[in-house]
Parts: structure tokens; C-alpha cells; sequence
């Protein structure tokens, strides 16, 4: 399995690390080869099979998981631990506990958070939870930075259902935002955000744009 190595925090907020790019051999790997994990429920860490992680779900190649008559192989390097809300995560990686902050995406602000409450925030959230349970196995992939100012892992986030980041965009409940320098698959959002806009789907039809703030008197 190809090793996750956790970014070190550095002084100024910023990861310090060698491996904050993918590396290509890597991607090359996942393409070619059909491989899963088991987890070890007293130490959260991953053991190789020889079996894939597979849905049903058609989904475009990334840089962490390929397509193949139709499903996704996943070699996970990470389990769940809780959601946050639905563009934020708590994993565990090798027994480090780290949040973690889905690349290209920003879904609405859920209630009872520090921040105002916005529309359909909850919605966005409750379909996180939808996709990841607590124990879940899913891929994690970096981009150019790895880490924001809040020292939050910043990944492409994987699950037998695909490209996490992409799916919370085409099915309407984030927007897609690009957050320099991490903007490799920015193009792809957008392009799934186009078309959940022109299906008038989730967030667009029940708010109308992003950011629409919730009435405090309901």
C-alpha cells in the first residue's frame, strides 16, 4: 500500500514536507492494479489484501482513484472518524488523529456552528454523514499545499463512492471554489457545479445562490 506519510505542522502554518505533491508512480499504480485493505479495529491501521474496493458508481479518474466498468478501486490510507459537516472531516492516520478540510469545494455553514447558519448547510452536512460513517476506510490525496492556516489537512477525499469533493458538487450540496495554489482538479468541479446549476439541483433550487445567510427568526 503506498505510505501516507502526515505532513509535519510548520511554524507559519504550512506543512513541511517532501510529499505534498503526488507522486506519479503512484498514480500509476492504482491504475493498473486492483487492490483494497482490511482494518484492524484495535489500532485503526491498514493491512493489504488482494481484493478491490469496489461501487457501482461511474466515476472520472483522479489522481487517487481510477474507473473500470464502472467502479472505483480505493487503496485507503485513512479511516473516519467523525464528520464535521460537509466539507470537513475528523480521521485517523496510523493512530494521528487530524481534521481534515476537502479540497475545491465550500458547502454552507450548518446551525448551531461558529459561524452564521446559512441554507442548506444542514442538508450538506447530513449528506456527508450519509457518505462516511465512523470507521470508514477512504483515500486521502494532497495537492500543492498541504495544510491551511488553521492547520487542517487540505485532500481529495475518496470513498468506494468516488471523488467525495466532486460528488458534494455535482449533487448540489457545495459550490465549487478555488483555493490557491491547490487547483488541480478546479476545471472538474466546475464543471460539475455547471451542470448541478443547469439541473437546478440541491442548494440552487432550494436557495437560490451560495451564502444565503438563514433567517434567525426562522
Amino acid at each position: 500500500m503506498p505510505i501516507f506519510r502526515v505532513p509535519r505542522r510548520g511554524p507559519n502554518g504550512l506543512a513541511q514536507t517532501t510529499h505534498q505533491r503526488l507522486g506519479v508512480a503512484v498514480s500509476l499504480l492504482i491504475l493498473v492494479s486492483s487492490c483494497s485493505v482490511s482494518t484492524d479495529p484495535s489500532s485503526g491501521s491498514f493491512s493489504e489484501t488482494s481484493t478491490s474496493t469496489t461501487n457501482s458508481r461511474s466515476t472520472s479518474p483522479g489522481p487517487g482513484g481510477s474507473t473500470e466498468s464502472g467502479s472505483v478501486l480505493l487503496v485507503p490510507n485513512a479511516q473516519v472518524v467523525f464528520v464535521i459537516d460537509g466539507d470537513t472531516i475528523e480521521v485517523d492516520i496510523d493512530g494521528i488523529q487530524e481534521t481534515v478540510r476537502f479540497i475545491g469545494i465550500d458547502t454552507p455553514e450548518k446551525t448551531g456552528g461558529f459561524r452564521p447558519a446559512e441554507c442548506y448547510g444542514d442538508e450538506a452536512s447530513e449528506r456527508m454523514r450519509q457518505l462516511l460513517d465512523p470507521g470508514d476506510a477512504i483515500r486521502l490525496e494532497l495537492d500543492v499545499e498541504a495544510r491551511d492556516r488553521f492547520e487542517r489537512l487540505l485532500a481529495y477525499v475518496y470513498s468506494p463512492d468516488g471523488l467525495l469533493n466532486e460528488l458534494m458538487v455535482a449533487e448540489g450540496y457545495a459550490e465549487a471554489v478555488r483555493f490557491e495554489p491547490n487547483t488541480t482538479l478546479a476545471t472538474r468541479f466546475e464543471a460539475a457545479e455547471a451542470t448541478a446549476r443547469e439541473f437546478n439541483l440541491g442548494l440552487w433550487r432550494d436557495c437560490g445562490s451560495a451564502d444565503v445567510l438563514l433567517d434567525p427568526a426562522g
